[in-house]
């Protein structure tokens, strides 16, 4: 195996963690806020901040990193457009998550708010989206490099 494989390699573990999670949190996580009740969602949504930011916080920035790599010492099997798309929908990720995601938590901060709560799940389907192609794209990539 090449040296490009390991990166790809490390690319594809961060965005197949992202994937499973950002489908169980746009499933399950996110619809579950409204039935948190009032008297303790706030501790609860300062909790889940918190740890979510553990958790996906190194896996975005490992994914952020490989994904450069890929596009600056690109080995021969990785299609140009290939990671050049990759990179594009990890912009829509991160810019989806900055302008939309992060405000409509933070308005759901103190309080539960329905509104901000709907937006929250609905915007979320662009992230969602986003990683669901990156998987495929990466699925590609690990298929040709195995050939």
């Amino acid at each position: 195996m090449t040296t490009g494989f390991w990166p790809l390699l490390l690319q594809a573990f961060a965005t197949f963690a992202m994937t499973g999670l950002i489908w169980f949190v746009q499933v399950v996580h996110y619809p579950l806020f409204r039935a948190v009740g009032a008297p303790g969602y706030a501790a609860y949504q300062d909790e889940h901040m918190r740890l979510t930011t553990l958790v996906v916080g190194p896996l975005m920035l490992l994914e952020a990193a490989t994904a450069l790599w890929l596009v600056y010492d690109r080995p021969g099997f990785v299609p140009p457009a290939l990671a050049w798309t990759g990179v594009a929908l990890l912009a829509v990720i991160w810019l989806s998550t900055a302008l939309l995601s992060v405000p409509r938590h933070e308005a759901l901060r103190h309080r539960f708010d329905a509104p901000a709560h709907a937006a929250l799940v609905a915007t979320n389907w662009i992230r969602t989206a986003a990683w669901t192609a990156r998987s495929f794209l990466l699925l590609l990539a690990l298929r040709a490099a195995l050939r």
